[in-house]
């Protein structure tokens, strides 16, 4: 969808103005401390429009959470402590794209502590921010501007010590505290009524309204609307689950209607004091696999592994048969959606690059903001390191190899990491940086329209519908099998159809296309959901699957076919709708065997021979002459082994601007 068509359909559901998203409004952002001055650029405009800026360090116990937000100025407040706010806060400055760091609390700005940072924009039917002055007085209204009613709010006196209430729509009119580990207490009843889309009711006194004493409040809605294209859906939910049986496989799954990026979680049950507030998000590991990077609000501890949720493509789950799991017991969370835009570049959302090993543990790669899978091999011939695909969803040190039927492996020597830095990847294990070896890999975000990553479990079930976000209808399906040895099986738009079941080949063969009836007809995969087949994989019962969903995305990818002409001078040009050629290129011929060749810009598409590698098979780049540059896409030749034009031959493609 073009700027102006967005415009235009904003203008029609949202009152004339653009169309907000959740990127435009919220952000986690990883950095570094250096106890000097920097500037955290995340996109979110707090000078214009205000907002609440949350920091933790991550790497090290004894810091605080900061919160320093707008209507208060540049003054701290700390989650795990009562105390008053502040004079002082590590935030120098709130911009019109992120926010500026001093030195001077340190639980911004640390060196050399590794940090995590949430920005909240104040928006409607998002994020409000309320400072009021207590008077004492029952049933008093405070007044705010959220555009629909909280679903949670936090409050802290500002001017002295005390503690955080919470309200939560889950509980009614009692509280918790965002700084104990407390079970929910109704007879705290700080909020007399349940709030309005207008005014929240406050208590005579307790710990909201003691006259004299000031206050903020922090507002969030719940499942409100008013994010997206056509401005219909939401981007935050509060809500509330109860602990799964006490029998295998332990797991409750909680439906949010969108795949989270952030959640915040709290045992609140009776007499299940003694649990901590839990803060997990997908930046710094919020996945499939359990095993979370776990912040607690109510602590100044460091970051630990402890969480057991799991991010699904409608929500979360929580496994484990303990923590934040227990039989019975009631939790309440508050999730934010994961990023909904469309991109419009190829740059925003795909990043190439080669690398030389230094064999240096910790070596930050790459420079995608957000990466979530990265596809890497090495390009020496002596080596036998076949080309790797991680996703963030799977989980750090856990790989499969494209060329290998096997299950997935759990080997950090072969692994990047997600989440230690918030541009690019980590790399510590010598087999991805031996000294002196070179290496190529590919950084993807997962974006409206260009591709998407789902895990699942099988259940045996034809014509399993699998949801997804791609927020398109897939053209290229590649499907592993993550608990079990098994083909890849890949589904391409171009592939034959009976309208029944769909042709497919496997990732890891040279083979022609084969009627395995391992995906359901074309027709079926949707914006919404993509279909299995009827024969076994990929949704055997009980094994665990990923799924990577590519399409066509004007001026940033494009998944399609073509047939050979026998021409070697690059003169069969592949039209991409590109302006400014190819900077990625998958191809396989389909109708006879070949390889699955890829070929990228930056070791060389070029008029004469280039780099080639295959996913099919490990190590040995080869020099070939199988693409040419192109403005609109790219050319394709036929020549000898790395042959990508024989003539009245099919292929299918995959090509990134």
């Amino acid at each position: 969808m073009s700027k102006l068509t967005k415009a235009l359909t904003a203008a029609a559901g949202n009152a004339g103005g653009d169309p907000l998203y959740v990127e435009d409004v919220f952000s986690t952002y990883l950095y570094t401390g250096n106890s000097s001055t920097q500037t955290i650029t995340n996109g979110i405009d707090l000078a214009g429009e205000g907002g609440l800026v949350w920091a933790k360090t991550r790497s090290a116990s004894g810091w605080n959470h900061g919160l320093t937000d707008t209507e208060r100025g540049l003054k701290e407040l700390q989650t795990n402590n009562t105390t008053a706010e502040s004079s002082f806060s590590d935030i120098s400055s709130f911009n019109s794209d992120g926010f500026s760091l001093t030195y001077l609390t340190g639980s911004a700005n640390k060196s050399p502590y590794d940090i995590a940072s949430w920005t909240f924009r104040k928006a409607e039917k998002f994020f409000d921010i309320v400072t009021y002055t207590g008077d004492g007085v029952d049933n008093r209204q405070i007044p705010h501007n959220l555009g629909s009613v909280p679903g949670m709010i936090i409050v802290k006196s500002t001017s002295s010590a005390g503690q955080w209430p919470v309200y939560h729509q889950s509980l009614g009119t009692g509280a918790v505290r965002l700084n104990l580990t407390n079970s929910y207490n109704s007879a705290n009843i700080w909020w007399k009524t349940t709030p309005t889309d207008s005014h929240f009711t406050v208590y005579g006194g307790g710990e909201v309204n003691v006259s004299g004493i000031e206050y903020v409040a922090y507002l969030f809605a719940s499942d409100a609307g008013g994010y997206g294209d056509d401005g219909s859906e939401s981007i935050i939910k509060c809500g509330s689950y109860v602990g799964s049986s006490d029998t295998a496989p332990y797991v409750v799954s909680v439906d949010l209607g969108f795949e989270p990026q952030w959640l915040l979680v709290k045992n609140v049950t009776t007499g299940g004091a003694g649990k901590n507030w839990i803060l997990v998000d997908t930046m710094r590991g919020f996945h499939a696999t359990g095993a979370d990077k776990e912040l607690r609000p109510n602590t100044s501890d460091a970051e630990n592994d402890s969480s057991a949720f799991n991010v699904t493509s409608t929500g979360f789950s929580s496994g484990s048969g303990g923590e934040p799991n227990i039989q019975g017991n009631t939790y309440i969370y508050i999730a934010i959606r994961r990023p909904m835009k469309t991109p419009e570049s190829g740059t925003e959302v795909f990043n190439p690059f080669i690398y030389t090993g230094n064999n240096v543990g910790g070596r930050e790669l790459g420079s995608l903001s957000g990466a979530d899978s990265i596809l890497a091999a090495s390009r020496n011939t002596s080596d036998s390191i076949y080309p790797n695909w991680q996703s963030k969803l799977q989980g750090n040190s856990t790989r499969l190899v494209t060329s290998d039927t096997g299950a997935e492996y759990t080997s950090p020597s072969y692994c990047y990491s997600f989440g230690n830095i918030q541009n690019g990847v980590t790399v510590s294990g010598s087999d991805m940086n031996g000294s002196g070896k070179t290496y190529v890999a590919y950084e993807f975000k997962r974006a409206t329209g260009f591709f998407d990553v789902v895990t699942y479990t099988g259940n045996g079930t034809a014509s399993r519908q699998i949801t997804h976000n791609l927020g398109a209808a897939p053209e290229l399906l590649i499907v592993k099998g993550r608990s079990t040895s098994n083909d890849w099986q890949t589904w391409h738009k171009a592939l034959p159809d009976d309208g029944a079941w769909a042709s497919n080949v496997f990732l890891n063969s040279t083979d022609s296309y084969g009627g395995f009836q391992r995906f359901d007809g074309a027709a079926t995969q949707t914006a919404a959901y993509w279909t299995t087949g009827n024969n076994g994989e990929p949704n055997t019962s009980s094994q665990t699957y990923i799924a990577y969903l590519f399409a066509t995305l004007a001026g940033v990818s494009k998944v399609g076919s073509y047939t050979g002409d026998g021409t070697t001078d690059g003169s069969n040009v592949i039209d991409c709708g590109f302006s400014a050629g190819a900077r990625f290129v998958l191809i396989k011929r389909t109708d006879s065997t070949g390889s699955w060749l890829y070929m990228d810009s930056v070791r060389g598409i070029t008029s004469s021979n280039d780099p080639i590698l295959k996913l099919n098979s490990g190590g040995t780049e080869q020099l070939g002459n199988s693409v040419h540059p192109a403005a609109s896409g790219f050319g394709v030749v036929e020549a000898g082994g790395s042959n990508a034009n024989t003539n009245g031959a099919n292929y299918i493609f995959l090509a990134i601007a």
